[in-house]
């Protein structure tokens, strides 16, 4: 297989990985500690590769976790839509933070992902959440250096490096 074929085969089979662990089912108490999967993957790929990474490619994947996930059609699509474009727009900054620095700028992203996904469920008509609500964006942040650290391990086993 050439190198092109394997990097994209690699890009959408995380993408893909990351939707599968969204529909992972986990008991109610443990169900506000899971993070949001798809974002993390999408902020990996908009820091290490900004080229493959655009607005309606995010589109399009928070389509398919809406569909997967059985959630209001658009819901994941305008928010993983929103944070690429900021993820994008400081890429260039946010690439070169020691991880700490990192692991807060991403912290900022999935705070700011909770707050529209609480505007699109109050205008919707929910109640407002409980507290719980916003642990799994400190969730992700603690997975952070983990997830980066993993993907970027198994992208030099493959050789996988952008041309």
């Amino acid at each position: 297989m050439n190198k092109v074929r394997v990097r994209q085969l690699w890009f959408a089979a995380t993408l893909f990985f990351s939707l599968m662990l969204m529909l992972i089912p986990m008991p109610g108490p443990l169900a506000p500690f899971k993070p949001y999967w798809p974002a993390l993957v999408l902020l990996y790929w908009c820091l290490q590769s900004g080229d493959r990474v655009t607005l309606g490619m995010a589109f399009c994947l928070g389509l398919a976790a809406d569909v997967f996930d059985g959630a209001l059609l658009g819901e994941q699509a305008l928010r993983l839509t929103a944070m690429v474009f900021i993820a994008l727009r400081f890429r260039s900054r946010l690439r070169f933070f020691p991880m700490w620095q990192q692991s807060l700028a991403v912290l900022g992203l999935l705070v700011n992902d909770r707050i529209l996904l609480l505007l699109v469920r109050v205008l919707g008509g929910d109640p407002l959440p409980p507290a719980e609500f916003w642990i799994s964006p400190l969730i992700g942040t603690a997975l952070w250096p983990f997830l980066f650290l993993i993907l970027d391990d198994l992208r030099a086993r493959l050789r996988i490096h952008e041309a």
